[in-house]
């Protein structure tokens, strides 16, 4: 079985506080296009949210779980954390809420490449790499996630057994490799054009 796991429980520190998952991109939320592109090569879909409150921002979307951080304040791998415990899959793609542009077929990809290791991480050269948009075996994170020290996601990717995908494979899938499109701020949300706050 396989889950995606979004993590939405950031503090939006650079977009001022606002919430990215409900900017608009062509029509539809960034969430909605997550969840509408993640639906038909995955199994289940676990939204990670920072408490029960924002999580009761997407009581609205159906077909998806919310769950709330278990060790709160430590970033995103407090996400994963939450989302390992709560997904059903045994493997999983983790992502962030701010990539509205996530491809199936590049999701599909990275599922297929997965075989006997822990993880496939797409790469774009040395040490710039992308593993909030990449999959995991469930069970390389639940061993990790049960005793470690560094709260760097880097560091986990690092002690598994990973594929590192170069995203240059990717482009049959994704030519211009817009699926990694993050937007950290606002003036990265105008220049995707069709700009509608929610």
């Amino acid at each position: 079985m396989r889950s995606a796991i979004v993590l939405v429980g950031g503090e939006a520190r650079r977009v001022n506080g606002r919430e990215k998952y409900f900017f608009r991109y062509q029509g539809k939320t960034f969430i909605e296009r997550l969840v509408d592109s993640l639906r038909p090569v995955t199994d289940e879909i676990v939204l990670v949210a920072k408490d029960a409150r924002q999580c009761d921002r997407f009581r609205h979307m159906n077909g998806v779980r919310c769950v709330r951080d278990i060790r709160s304040g430590i970033g995103p791998l407090g996400g994963i954390h939450a989302g390992v415990l709560a997904a059903e899959g045994d493997v999983l793609f983790v992502c962030a809420c701010d990539m509205p542009c996530v491809s199936g077929p590049v999701v599909e990809r990275l599922f297929s490449a997965l075989d006997d290791h822990e993880a496939v991480i797409p790469v774009w050269s040395g040490e710039m790499m992308e593993p909030l948009h990449a999959v995991y075996r469930r069970s390389a994170l639940v061993a990790y996630l049960e005793s470690h020290e560094s709260l760097s996601v880097r560091a986990m990717v690092k002690t598994l057994d990973a594929v590192y995908l170069s995203v240059e494979e990717l482009r049959e899938f994704d030519p211009d490799l817009i699926t990694f499109t993050n937007i950290n701020k606002l003036e990265e949300l105008e220049t995707m054009g069709d700009r509608d706050e929610s």
